[in-house]
């Protein structure tokens, strides 16, 4: 589904969707009329909705393993949760989010497309801090790498990743950053490219790895209603995991 304020979907967007293309024809349908009254994308990026927004997130799905829990941490306007959502129903995310208005729009725009593998978390990444990991956690434009693994490595269950969408900078940010990197307990860090043929430039990702789940240095004590919360959400991402599949149904 389409609106007259969207943009004409690119032949791209079948290869990387498949069969659910109509659900990231629907987002953008949103991110174009109700995403831009709401201030959570700029008038100006309407025309270029699919290659720097949508297509850019989605062409990263290779990044996460089969049935995982992703964190998107900052959502926004749901960016890369979403795409990511679509591509691969068999991934779980939980979009993260602090400032309401927000929350509000992913909230209602998750139920519009009937996404029953997203949910969305109101609260700061740290708010998470103890109560929950996951085996990925992703965030695009939110802060250098750093910072964002400083925020993000204690959400990680050992052996996970967190995987960050960049700009052209990334290798030289890196390179500055791995000092920081390793005392924060990160093992490996690397960057890749992602969709070649889809989009243009490619996506630059940020690959930070982790062999041991990290603990924040100041991690707030979870109640007991959050950690009963994280260990359903758990249990529900494995009960609803689907067998292995590498891209769209």
């Amino acid at each position: 589904m389409t609106s007259s304020s969207s943009p004409p979907t690119p032949p791209a967007a079948a290869d990387v969707f498949g069969g659910r293309l109509s659900l990231a024809e629907s987002y953008v349908a949103r991110l174009a009329d109700t995403g831009i009254a709401h201030g959570l994308i700029g008038p100006r990026e309407a025309p270029r909705l699919w290659d720097r927004h949508v297509l850019n997130s989605a062409v990263t799905h290779p990044a996460f393993v089969a049935g995982a829990r992703v964190a998107d941490i900052g959502s926004g306007a749901g960016l890369p949760g979403i795409p990511l959502a679509i591509a691969r129903p068999d991934l779980q995310l939980v979009l993260v989010e602090p400032l309401l208005r927000r929350t509000v729009w992913l909230t209602d725009t998750v139920a519009a497309l009937g996404l029953t593998n997203v949910e969305v978390h109101r609260g700061r990444a740290e708010s998470l801090w103890g109560v929950d990991r996951f085996r990925h956690v992703t965030a695009r434009a939110v802060a250098r790498t750093a910072e964002l693994a400083r925020i993000c490595l204690p959400l990680l269950e050992a052996g996970g990743s967190l995987q960050a969408l960049k700009g052209d900078t990334a290798v030289a940010e890196l390179d500055e950053d791995a000092g920081q990197l390793r005392s924060l307990g990160a093992t490996r860090w690397g960057v890749r490219r992602f969709g070649f043929g889809s989009v243009e430039p490619e996506t630059v990702v940020v690959s930070v790895e982790v062999d041991a789940a990290i603990e924040a240095s100041w991690a707030p004590e979870p109640s007991v209603r959050q950690v009963r919360r994280a260990r359903a959400n758990r249990a529900r991402g494995r009960a609803d995991a689907r067998p292995p599949s590498p891209g769209p149904a």
